[in-house]
């Protein structure tokens, strides 16, 4: 039994708006087991046999999509992978300030291998960091107290996956309860 994370995209976003006691439930139609989530973002954590990622990962999209009527892209990690993540420190000499956010864009395939880092927004809104096969870490910078451009624009244009991206103090909280039993 595996306990996977599913990092969804456009939950509770752009007027979609979805319950997460509606959520957990259309996880646990799948047969998916202590199925449990984390603040309203689209965070669900919950135990699983199946260990084809790929072919879980369609289910839940499809079973979603079908459900509530739109795409919800998932990023499924297992919690080692986020302990993994963590335990990295990939902001690792970054000083965080008020004026600075750090982000980590869960990524549904990896980055094209030729893809060089640092890569800093023209305006000066975010900078790519690094990435993993599953990640890619940004800087975010705000500017008035806000949020800038989207760093996924960066991505290049044969890039054809998806991502979503949590902050990573979130991100932390988010692996704490999915350890939680």
């Amino acid at each position: 039994m595996t306990t996977y994370i599913a990092f969804l995209r456009a939950v509770n976003v752009g007027g979609r708006t979805v319950k997460m006691e509606r959520l957990r439930a259309l996880f646990a139609e799948l047969g998916l087991s202590r199925v449990r989530s984390y603040i309203q973002s689209g965070n669900v954590f919950f135990d699983s046999e199946e260990t084809d990622r790929a072919a879980l990962t369609a289910r839940i999209e499809e079973h979603l999509e079908a459900a509530l009527g739109y795409a919800v892209p998932a990023m499924l990690r297992t919690v080692a992978e986020v302990e993994e993540l963590v335990a990295a420190e990939p902001f690792a000499g970054i000083e965080v300030t008020p004026e600075l956010r750090l982000c980590v864009v869960y990524l549904s395939e990896p980055l094209p291998a030729d893809y060089t880092f640092p890569v800093v927004d023209p305006k000066g809104d975010w900078e790519i960091v690094g990435a993993t096969p599953g990640a890619a870490y940004v800087v975010m910078h705000l500017r008035g107290g806000r949020l800038g451009g989207n760093p996924a624009t960066a991505f290049p244009k044969s890039y054809r996956g998806s991502g979503t991206s949590r902050f990573f103090h979130t991100t932390v909280k988010i692996l704490a309860a999915a350890q939680k039993d």
